[in-house]
């Protein structure tokens, strides 16, 4: 089977996951600055089979998209472009960070590492991916 790949786009970094191949577990793969985004996915695509990639909704509360969503949809639009084959899934992303900071307080990292943006971005990527994952399974 193939990869799913999940992104947390943010206007200066995006964290991005990975399934397994058995597409069970999400997997934090890195963060990279959002000017490079394009050319990353074209990299890992190139060496791993994908089989569609999960883009983070930002809602606000009222369910209404928020101020992100205009720096989402221009990429989005680009990602379609380059890579047609791939299908692009949006999910809810609200409550990620939130969830990505609870997890960094359980798994016992230090203050100094919970404040790493780059971590945080990836670990909400794995979360967002976690949730298309499980929503699948039934």
């Amino acid at each position: 089977m193939s990869r799913i790949v999940a992104i947390d786009y943010g206007r200066k970094r995006t964290g991005i996951a990975v399934s397994d191949t058995l597409q069970l577990i999400a997997n934090g793969l890195t963060t990279v600055p959002t000017h490079e985004l394009l050319n990353f996915i074209g990299g890992y695509v190139a060496k791993e089979p994908v089989e569609r990639i999960i883009i983070g909704l930002p809602k606000q509360m009222n369910n209404e998209a928020s101020e992100n969503m205009k720096n989402i949809e221009p990429f989005v639009r680009s990602l379609k472009k380059r890579f047609p084959e791939l299908p692009v899934e949006y999910v809810d992303e609200r409550f990620t960070s939130v969830l990505a900071h609870r997890t960094m307080l359980e798994a016992g990292l230090k203050k100094k590492d919970r404040q790493n943006k780059a971590l945080v971005d990836e670990i909400s990527a794995t979360i967002i991916l976690q949730t298309y994952l499980e929503s699948k399974r039934f």
